[in-house]
């Protein structure tokens, strides 16, 4: 069977780690990536060895390019024309603009969470709504925050059936390396409810979920505290734990191990030799996980960088029909991705 050909938009903080999660796939091919200027991620690209063939972008200055000794293999155009899908990791409100060119040239592509949900057919999950992007021609990826929501409360949810959920977001500020948002000493409370729970909802409509959301002046990683409530049966430690154990991507760590917090979880994963210091998978402190009355509470830690990179990959075998069920799907994806290998 021939490999799928992929291409990505934008070789930003996602797009960057979608071209590599691609790359491990051996049953698809990268045929290139996409961008404007050429930016430090760029820049170090080339001086890597220029793994990946490049291709411009409407409004891009090829003689910035030239100047640094970048090759480009040929405009955004040339790219689109190549591949069987696009991974649209350009800033918000561009993949809608994009949308237009794959439309034309009768591509499927996938967007990231910063694009409307209105730019895709299905709003996709890997492990909640997998079937429901098999050969859809638009996805959209649920926001980091989201899609390790759902892995968690999906887990549950499948096991014991769940009720509703309550969450509290303790939300990094900015990535690592941005300027954009100052340089700050203080916490920020968004309205109720967060978009994350409404968005949760969207994929999985038959979990009620409300939840607030503080911004918090760190860059290494969210943090999420979840309540949960089962419809029938008691979830007790013992039962979550369980759920959370048999997950891949779920890695359950402890306090007594030394997983302090979020950079503990950082520092583990370069400490792994982890490009970039990425890790897919979401930590969940068993510490964490209590028992109240008839509800669960636990508390996970979302790596914001890299954490929708499997679920994207996900909806690429979705899209495509390369596997038909979610079991197989996502199987093949953490294959390619390392992705369990602790279990």
């Amino acid at each position: 069977m021939a490999k799928i050909k992929v291409g990505v938009a934008g070789y930003g903080t996602i797009g960057q780690r979608l071209a590599d999660g691609v790359a491990l796939q051996a049953d698809m091919e990268l045929i290139g990536i996409a961008d404007l200027a050429p930016t430090l991620s760029i820049r170090a690209l080339c001086e890597k060895g220029m793994r990946y063939d490049l291709y411009l972008v409407e409004g891009a200055d090829k003689k910035r390019f030239d100047a640094l000794k970048i090759p480009i293999s040929g405009s955004f155009y040339d790219l689109v024309g190549k591949v069987d899908i696009m991974l649209d990791a350009s800033p918000g409100g561009v993949g809608e603009r994009n949308k237009k060119l794959y439309e034309k040239n009768g591509v499927k592509a996938i967007f990231q969470g910063g694009e409307k949900n209105s730019v895709a057919d299905v709003f996709f999950h890997g492990y909640a709504n997998y079937e429901k992007g098999i050969g859809a021609d638009y996805l959209k990826l649920t926001s980091c925050n989201t899609t390790g929501l759902i892995r968690a409360v999906d887990c549950l949810d499948r096991l014991y059936g769940l009720d509703r959920v309550a969450i509290t977001i303790i939300r990094r500020v900015a990535d690592p390396g941005d300027y954009h948002r100052g340089l700050t000493n203080a916490l920020q409370i968004d309205k109720a409810p967060s978009h994350q729970a409404v968005d949760m909802m969207t994929i999985m409509p038959h979990v009620r979920a409300t939840g607030i959301l503080v911004h918090t002046p760190i860059t290494h990683g969210h943090i999420i505290t979840v309540v949960a409530t089962a419809k029938n049966e008691k979830i007790t430690k013992e039962k979550a734990l369980k759920a959370f154990r048999q997950h891949p991507r779920i890695r359950v760590v402890s306090i007594e191990e030394g997983f302090l917090g979020n950079a503990s979880l950082f520092k583990y994963a370069r400490d792994l030799g982890n490009p970039r210091g990425d890790m897919y998978e979401i930590g969940l402190w068993e510490d964490s996980i209590v028992e109240s009355g008839n509800d669960i509470m636990f508390a996970i830690n979302i790596p914001q960088e890299s954490v929708t990179i499997p679920e994207t990959i996900d909806g690429i075998r979705a899209a495509i029909k390369m596997q038909l069920t979610r079991e197989e799907g996502t199987g093949q994806t953490n294959k390619y991705l390392g992705i369990g290998k602790w279990l």
